[in-house]
């Protein structure tokens, strides 16, 4: 017997709003994928794959308010411990292997050490799983400052890494703004896709909604639109008086640096985010997890700081997903996630695989192809705005404008 798994198509808005999920995706397969899910988080990433029917055997985060998130969310199949401590042939096999290693040591925000940070390597873990799981597909995730880390030698090394592993994967990375893709936040991040190359499978990638030449870009206005005081996680922070007096001084999508300096009022600021307003009629800034005080991003026109539950549906989760823990530890949890409403996506490309609608190519044609050229190359091919397969990768006149 087949299971089926069919969604309501609604708009992102909608999704966000009744805490529905939109994926508009049909499954008929015998039975449900399994995937093994690393340096979990609160789920971001699992979430599509959860609610399009897919089977998560295995999870695994370090932090505990986190794993208690993704149990009351997602599934109770979570360990909490570090990687460096799990016994690899404990893990169950799995068809897909998904996880955003440690993205600390590569931010843009901090200083940044990359692979010579204390959680820079932790990539290898996945990597030695994928190794042992050989799974069909595998996703990587990570910050834009992967890609300048150790000045571009992180990037390099990951991918080279990945290509290695037995019985030989076909490596794609794809830089992704997931307001292109309806968020109502600028967030970018490093999404490396591994497909097994007996698999055949030709997976596509899909087009930009949101930008220049298509839908306009979804605002935080939007984005915050009908939040029920009754919804959990909508806790306001205290305010104190000063910080008001501060923000009446900022204007939409402003910070700190809208102040006078002669202003009794002034403050100085390290980071751009640094007593950051919302401007209602643009995309949210990228929401951090951590920082020191007028960090926690704030409000316009009301002179606060967001509650986790704006937090979490400017990174695009339902409100029906409840968070777990203290307000910094949910605030830390949503500011590491992986927005699930822009993976969705990326799910339907991946479910044609499960499906058989697809097909076949020779992806070891097209690895002998993207190998020759630098990840630099391969990066401005892969963020083309425009559906592509990975066939198309070897037509170079393709992604020249």
């Amino acid at each position: 017997m087949f299971f089926i798994s069919w969604s309501k198509s609604l708009t992102l808005l909608e999704f966000q709003e009744y805490g529905l999920w939109y994926l508009g995706i049909f499954t008929r397969w015998v039975a449900a994928p399994k995937i093994i899910s690393l340096f979990s988080g609160c789920g971001g990433l699992d979430l599509p794959f959860h609610k399009s029917g897919y089977d998560l055997v295995w999870a695994n985060d370090f932090d505990e308010s986190s794993c208690r998130t993704f149990e009351r969310n997602i599934s109770k199949n979570i360990v909490h411990d570090s990687i460096e401590n799990i016994d690899i042939d404990s893990i169950p096999d799995a068809d897909i292997v998904v996880g955003g290693f440690p993205c600390q040591d590569f931010s843009q925000i901090w200083k940044k050490p990359g692979l010579d940070g204390t959680r820079g390597n932790l990539y290898t873990y996945f990597a030695e799983i994928v190794r042992k799981k050989t799974p069909e597909i595998f996703i990587a995730e990570n910050v834009r400052g992967l890609l300048s880390a150790n000045k571009g030698l992180a990037m390099e090394t990951i991918i080279k890494d990945f290509r290695s592993l037995n019985p030989g994967y076909l490596v794609i990375p794809k830089l992704v703004n997931f307001s292109s893709y309806g968020l109502s936040q600028v967030r970018e991040r490093v999404l490396i896709f591994g497909i097994r190359k007996d698999t055949a499978f030709n997976i596509s990638f899909p087009a930009y909604t949101h930008g220049k030449n298509k839908l306009p870009l979804t605002t935080s206005k939007i984005g915050l639109k009908n939040i029920s005081p009754k919804v959990l996680n909508q806790e306001h922070m205290n305010i104190q008086p000063r910080t008001i007096e501060i923000l009446k001084r900022i204007p939409a999508g402003g910070n700190f640096t809208a102040i006078d300096k002669n202003d009794p009022y002034y403050v100085k600021g390290m980071i751009s985010h640094v007593y950051r307003r919302l401007h209602p009629d643009e995309p949210s800034k990228t929401i951090i997890a951590s920082g020191g005080g007028g960090t926690w991003g704030y409000h316009y026109p009301e002179p606060r700081a967001l509650t986790n539950r704006e937090r979490a549906r400017l990174q695009g989760f339902p409100d029906d997903f409840v968070f777990e823990g203290k307000f910094g530890e949910i605030r830390k949890q949503i500011g590491n996630a992986v927005p699930p409403a822009g993976i969705f996506q990326f799910v339907n490309s991946i479910t044609d695989y499960f499906n058989g609608d697809y097909e076949s190519f020779d992806l070891n044609k097209i690895d002998e192809h993207i190998s020759q050229i630098s990840i630099k190359n391969l990066m401005a091919k892969s963020n083309s705005d425009f559906n592509f397969y990975a066939s198309d990768l070897i037509d170079d006149n393709l992604f020249t404008s």
